[in-house]
């Protein structure tokens, strides 16, 4: 019965499917979280530009963040393509992993619904626990990071059937996406590393294991030698715990984490029971309760609300484990019935359909609106395929509209100074300047300044080491009635003002902008001239 549903084949269905969607309007459509896009395609001009993320400037994401968006951008052309490009390609890439690990470990109902939860989840461009309607590309990495984890997580059951060269398939799939996860948010990547030290507890699965961990030092060493950045990597990863501590937010946001998953939780529990009355296992339960816990650590260094991923793949080993259980169980009949094997993957649906549905409406939603470009262009060069809509989210469109006003007015007020290869920063969450004007990006700068998410006045990347290349700054003023939505402009200014005054002096001012120029430094010679006078 098993063998009658080509498992792989339509999931890779579902995959070709997803991409296809993302990638055939080449356009971006967003109604949230503009000012993270521009993070995102700021990273992509700047790698595409040369510079080397950790290297060149400051980010608490590992490079795979970047040159994922980067090669979204080379694949399609323009910045409004990068993003659902890059994301085709996620998909294709870790369909490859999806298929092998779950078409030889889980029931072929089990590894299709659970195949399809997860690309969905890859392909949607929304932030995991929000509406329909939230359109965005922002926070993708979370997404990446899930899936990378889920997969894995998978791995702690032994293969139904053995293929040929099963260690070799499983080790290079384990590092692949072992290493996806270290370059891309070490949070994840920590988590990975423990999970396989964990797994040296299979006596029957140790032998890739231990292949996946030595191959794991010696990529890493390889990358280091060429990238030579892993430091700054680590050190930037500090500074971003250190602007929300370990254990990040108010007791009310981590009760908000623990309400906003408990029925994942619950459902886990559920399934996890019937596994453990049937196996009896200590090293399940300790499996289990990894996932628990590392799921919740990870969400609460996370914007997002709802959104444990692993908890699911954890229900998908427990569910796994339960139905293996019935099929070895010959001699009790009755425990065999139907109903046992049948609402195990019931239960199993019930705990994904409801994302699935969810997924499925918020892909439709971005690829219809970006086929009859729905809302409006952004309207600058490089960004014209990034659109704004308002999709029954009248506070977003209308915060939004604001601020790209405020940008088109900096943009012309920029394009009015003839600058000739000048570096420009701006004191406000993202900096998309640089890739309007096609200007050459600063070095050093941290290109996401989001007030107590990256920065904090305890915690902060020094201003000589910020602009010390910076040429052009610019600071925005307050939007009507309210600052800018993100970040808190006032802490900036607090942290940074001092050495704008002493080092920089105003050139053009607007109704959005105070712009500022790097007074001209005084040449040795003339120092010595002045010396010599007096």
């Amino acid at each position: 019965m098993h063998r009658r549903i080509p498992v792989r084949a339509l999931l890779f269905v579902v995959a070709a499917s997803c991409a296809l969607l993302l990638i055939l309007p080449g356009q971006t459509v967003t109604t949230r979280y503009l000012n993270d896009l521009f993070v995102i395609l700021d990273g992509a001009y700047r790698v595409v530009s040369g510079q080397v993320p950790s290297r060149d400037f400051h980010t608490p994401l590992g490079p795979l963040a970047y040159y994922l968006p980067a090669a979204g951008y080379a694949l399609s052309g323009t910045l409004g393509g990068a993003m659902p490009a890059a994301m085709a390609l996620a998909i294709l890439a870790f369909s490859v992993p999806l298929l092998h690990i779950l078409g030889s470990r889980l029931h072929p109902v089990l590894a299709l619904l659970f195949g399809v939860f997860l690309l969905l989840i890859l392909a949607v461009p929304i932030n995991l626990g929000e509406g329909i309607t939230a359109l965005s590309f922002a926070k993708f990495y979370n997404r990446i990071g899930w899936i990378a984890l889920s997969i894995l997580i998978i791995m702690y059951l032994r293969p139904i059937r053995m293929q040929e060269q099963q260690d070799l398939l499983d080790t290079l799939c384990a590092t692949g996406l072992a290493l996806v996860m270290i370059y891309t948010k070490l949070t994840y990547g920590i988590a990975a590393v423990a999970f396989l030290i964990f797994m040296l507890t299979d006596r029957h699965q140790r032998r890739w294991v231990v292949a996946t961990l030595g191959l794991l030092v010696i990529t890493c060493i390889a990358v280091e030698i060429i990238w030579q950045s892993s430091r700054a990597y680590l050190d930037d990863l500090r500074l971003a715990l250190n602007v929300g501590g370990r254990l990040r937010g108010t007791w009310g946001q981590i009760t908000d984490h623990i309400l906003g998953n408990l029925t994942d939780y619950v459902l886990l529990t559920i399934f996890a029971g019937l596994a453990l009355a049937r196996t009896r296992s200590m090293r399940d339960g300790l499996f289990y309760l990894f996932c628990a816990l590392a799921g919740f650590l990870i969400i609460n260094q996370n914007f997002q609300v709802w959104g444990i991923i692993i908890l699911h793949a954890a229900s998908a080993v427990a569910a796994e484990t339960i139905l293996r259980f019935e099929d070895k169980d010959v001699a009790n009949p009755i425990e065999r019935h139907w109903s046992i094997r049948g609402g195990t993957k019931l239960l199993f649906l019930a705990l994904v359909l409801p994302t699935i549905v969810h997924c499925t409406a918020a892909l439709g939603l971005h690829m219809i609106s970006a086929s009859i470009r729905a809302g409006q262009s952004i309207a600058l060069p490089h960004l014209e395929q990034v659109r704004v809509a308002n999709l029954w989210t009248w506070g977003e469109y209308d915060t939004a509209h604001l601020y790209l006003t405020t940008l088109r007015d900096g943009a012309k007020l920029l394009s009015e100074m003839n600058m000739d290869d000048e570096k420009i920063f701006v004191l406000d969450l993202a900096n998309p300047f640089p890739m309007i004007l096609n200007t050459p990006p600063p070095k050093g700068d941290m290109p996401w300044l989001q007030w107590e998410r990256t920065l904090n006045t305890s915690a902060f990347i020094p201003a000589g080491t910020l602009m010390t290349d910076v040429t052009i700054m610019m600071e925005p003023k307050p939007i009507g009635d309210a600052t800018q939505p993100e970040p808190d402009s006032e802490g900036l200014k607090a942290l940074y003002g001092s050495y704008i005054a002493d080092h920089f002096e105003i050139a053009r001012e607007t109704d959005h902008w105070k712009v500022y120029r790097r007074r001209p430094q005084p040449s040795p010679g003339a120092f010595l001239n002045h010396m010599g006078s007096s």
